[in-house]
């Protein structure tokens, strides 16, 4: 392994930079915990207004896959990771051609793939939801009537349950392949969900390897809506096993980065409950934002030394805490701002807003993070903060 990268100025009188690749608000959070330990940033993204871009030292407005700006990438930064993973690989290639890349484009690759991701899961010995891979009619046909009613799921480019259509018989299984143009598919049998969760793991170079508490998670319209973390979230067999599968897979990976893996909570046939894995994330996850507050190492922390090299401590939660996700459905029909006074007077609040110029339904604009000393107090501020919000109670 090659010397670590230390924070401060550089050989040439510069602040030694950090690249990172895509704009949106992971590298917002990611520029921010580089900055506070003493490195210069560069973010390559188009949007002139990206989140990161405009908190960046510098920003680099090109597409992910032009040669030039990747090229400028390089000659600033002395490494380079990814915020979102719908980056090509192919650009993460050519960036690791000159300066270290992590993670790599390999384990971003298969993340990028649906069929791929699960047969990674099923290498690792990880039970993922039964499922077959449409890509021809022949597949189309072939599909186990055990796997009917499931979700049709593109096996690219889905997020936020996008790309997603339920289908209950052969029929409506057709007719949701050709509404997805026929791109290859994964459909998985649907199952009975009783709860969700996600572990996020951080793994370095040398094969150090450490954990954020897994975190229970509440979903609505495919988008995550809240997180709760704290001691019994979940039962303690149920966290411990995601615990051990999300380092099975990062291991698998030989993955060095910040990885977040979604489970799902089943029934076990037994009377009991099992885990499922979902999907992973080769980045840090909305599920995670609570660390920055209620942590004494942050998933972004992390992410910024895992990339440089620097030591992996066991991050340690010291507060029980809530996320409310921020959606622009909050805000008023001509743009008005929600009432942050009243929701900053709660204890513990913690707000933090992506810098978006705009809100929209189902857009992220930021999150709400709530701490305090008992679970009963944090659950109490957290439902009180919806309700100022407008946000459903959980």
């Amino acid at each position: 392994m090659s010397a670590p990268l230390l924070p401060g100025v550089g050989a040439h009188g510069g602040l030694i930079a950090l690249g990172v690749m895509g704009g949106g608000q992971l590298g917002r959070m990611f520029v921010h915990a580089a900055q506070q330990m003493g490195f210069a940033t560069v973010v390559l993204d188009p949007d002139a207004h990206s989140p990161a871009g405009l908190v960046s030292h510098k920003h680099i407005q090109t597409a992910y896959d032009d040669p030039q700006g990747l090229a400028q990438l390089a000659q600033y930064a002395v490494a380079v990771t990814t915020e979102f993973e719908n980056v090509p690989a192919p650009a993460l290639r050519q960036l690791a051609a000159q300066r270290p890349v992590a993670p790599s484009a390999d384990a971003v690759a298969i993340a990028q793939d649906r069929a791929a991701e699960k047969a990674h899961f099923d290498r690792c010995g990880v039970p993922c939801a039964p499922y077959a891979v449409i890509a021809s009619d022949t597949q189309l046909a072939e599909v186990p009537d055990a796997l009917l009613p499931g979700i049709l799921k593109t096996a690219r480019l889905g997020y936020d349950g996008k790309g997603q259509i339920r289908v209950a018989n052969r029929a409506e299984l057709a007719a949701a392949w050709d509404e997805l143009k026929r791109v290859p598919c994964v459909l998985e049998q649907r199952l009975q969900l009783l709860d969700e969760c996600s572990v996020v793991v951080a793994r370095g170079a040398d094969g150090a390897l450490v954990h954020l508490p897994p975190q229970r998670n509440l979903h609505r319209d495919g988008i995550l809506a809240v997180t709760e973390v704290f001691e019994e979230n979940l039962p303690q067999a149920l966290a411990e096993s995601a615990v051990s599968a999300a380092k099975s897979i990062a291991i698998g990976l030989q993955y060095v980065g910040v990885l977040c893996v979604e489970f799902f909570v089943v029934p076990d046939g037994k009377g009991g409950t099992r885990l499922v894995v979902n999907e992973m994330a080769p980045r840090p996850h909305n599920s995670g934002h609570y660390s920055i507050e209620a942590c004494d190492v942050s998933q972004f922390d992390l992410q910024v030394r895992t990339l440089a090299g620097l030591p992996l401590p066991q991050p340690r939660q010291h507060s029980p805490a809530i996320m409310l996700n921020l959606l622009g459905d909050i805000w008023g029909p001509n743009g008005e701002n929600p009432p942050w006074d009243r929701v900053l007077a709660l204890p513990g609040a913690h707000l933090h807003l992506y810098g978006k110029l705009s809100a929209r339904p189902g857009r992220k604009m930021g999150h709400l993070t709530l701490t305090a000393p008992t679970v009963a107090a944090v659950r109490a501020n957290a439902l009180a903060a919806a309700a100022l919000l407008g946000i459903a109670p959980f």
